[in-house]
């Protein structure tokens, strides 16, 4: 995993949480923008999701929970309904991606590099294959206890 790029840190170990730290840009208006940190996080134990912290500095700290499998269909072609939804940009100069997160009556639209964030997720596919998600949930407990009834 390549971290050449100034604003991006990786941490990689195996049997941990592999986290990858981006400096992304809102877009407030067609001239402004605004970067924010962006530490997004993987924990094996919880695969369908990745937390997204972002951080406005000296600012408030809000936490997503976005699909795995949305972040990555959202590199190549437009993903999600509602609340998160992104889709990449088509631009010349170098690869990225939109992501707008809703809640309520605001949203937010926010500039990510491609690159990183598709390494990255790549490598927790590697820890947790697409399709194996479920794969280490014991379904018999929860199952009996439904069936048991009241």
């Amino acid at each position: 995993m390549s971290s050449n790029q100034p604003g991006v840190r990786a941490r990689l170990a195996p049997h941990v949480r592999p986290e990858l730290i981006l400096d992304i840009e809102r877009v407030l208006d067609v001239a402004t923008r605004q970067t924010i940190r962006a530490e997004f996080r993987f924990d094996p134990g919880a695969p369908l999701v990745v937390s997204v912290d972002l951080l406005i500095e000296g600012g408030p700290r809000a936490l997503w929970r976005i699909g795995r499998d949305l972040l990555q269909q959202g590199l190549y072609s437009v993903s999600g309904l509602g609340d998160v939804q992104m889709w990449p940009t088509h631009s010349k100069d170098r690869a990225t991606a939109w992501l707008q997160l809703a809640s309520q009556d605001m949203a937010a639209l926010f500039e990510l590099p491609v690159t990183p964030l598709e390494e990255w997720l790549e490598y927790t596919y590697k820890l947790v294959p697409a399709g194996r998600e479920l794969a280490e949930i014991d379904w018999e407990a929860p199952t009996a206890d439904l069936l048991q009834g009241p």
